[in-house]
């Protein structure tokens, strides 16, 4: 009934499948647990990782070359045996003891089930806040806030889905960060039914500032080659709302002009030990209006 898949590359995961396989001992339902490594690179971690290999119900392979998480997942997909997938990411660990119970596998009507995330409330490293802060405001979000738009509001580090919708909806297979938004619009498109519920995972593998500022800028060259291609609407995401708004009430060039002259000093915030979501939120507009000029001068 229950397909576990755990992408994972560079990660120490026996932790999550142990706490996993611990939960499952519980259940009446078949399972399993995947764990496909994307070709890490870390020889120590690949050998701690093949210990999976020893948990009951649990099997570990390796993709012989880097192909990224979204073709993970669905190598991972195609190889479940079950009609239900939880996909977990490999730097998460449940969030409570009866996690897998929380998810009601054998009585679930809706397409598809998401519990949320949640972050330690120690602070971490000074290098690492702005992740951790940016996750604790705008991930860490109640029921109540995720239901307002129940498909963007599914952030991909675990999800319960059908694996029928979950095939359909996979469509886009290439090696880009920030596809998250264009699987939430395939599963808004397919009318899928989606479950919010408070039964969150918990984000240990934050980045560094510089590593998470970068990942923002990709995933944002994503969402516009998404537009650009039409896989998208150009106001999906409230970045997009942003950016035509500046446009449409003449703002955009102040704005530039602006942000430009700034934009050192804020990089310097946000790589500090006090950074400001309001200037990442100015620097990641800017850096949106930066792809936008491009795309209009090629």
């Amino acid at each position: 009934m229950l397909s576990i898949l755990i992408p994972t590359y560079n990660y120490k995961v026996i932790s999550l499948v142990e706490s996993l396989s611990k939960q499952l001992e519980k259940v009446s339902f078949s399972f399993e647990i995947l764990v496909l490594d994307d070709c890490s690179s870390n020889a120590e971690i690949v050998e701690s990782n093949k210990n999976i290999e020893k948990i009951s119900h649990c099997t570990y392979s390796q993709n012989p070359t880097n192909k990224g998480r979204t073709a993970t997942r669905q190598a991972l997909a195609e190889k479940a045996k079950y009609n239900w997938l939880l996909f977990m990411d490999a730097d998460v660990l449940p969030g409570n003891d009866d996690f897998i119970k929380k998810f009601d596998i054998a009585n679930q009507s809706a397409d598809v089930v998401f519990g949320g995330i949640s972050y330690e409330n120690s602070k971490p490293e000074s290098d690492k806040l702005l992740r951790w802060k940016y996750g604790k405001a705008r991930e860490a979000k109640p029921v109540s806030e995720r239901e307002k738009m129940p498909h963007l509001s599914i952030i991909s580090q675990c999800f319960l889905m059908k694996k029928e919708v979950f095939l359909k909806a996979n469509t886009f297979h290439q090696n880009l960060y920030g596809v998250d938004v264009l699987f939430a619009q395939n599963l808004e498109k397919l009318k899928t039914r989606v479950l919010h519920i408070e039964n969150p995972i918990v984000h240990l593998g934050l980045e560094s500032s510089e590593s998470f500022i970068e990942k923002s800028k990709k995933g944002l060259e994503s969402l516009l080659y998404f537009e650009k291609e039409g896989f998208i609407p150009n106001d999906y995401r409230p970045i997009q709302k942003a950016y035509l708004s500046l446009e449409r009430n003449y703002f955009l060039k102040l704005f530039i002009f602006t942000i430009k002259r700034l934009k050192n000093q804020i990089e310097k915030n946000l790589k500090g030990k006090n950074p400001s979501l309001f200037l990442f939120d100015l620097y990641r507009l800017y850096y949106f209006t930066e792809l936008k000029k491009q795309k209009t001068r090629s």
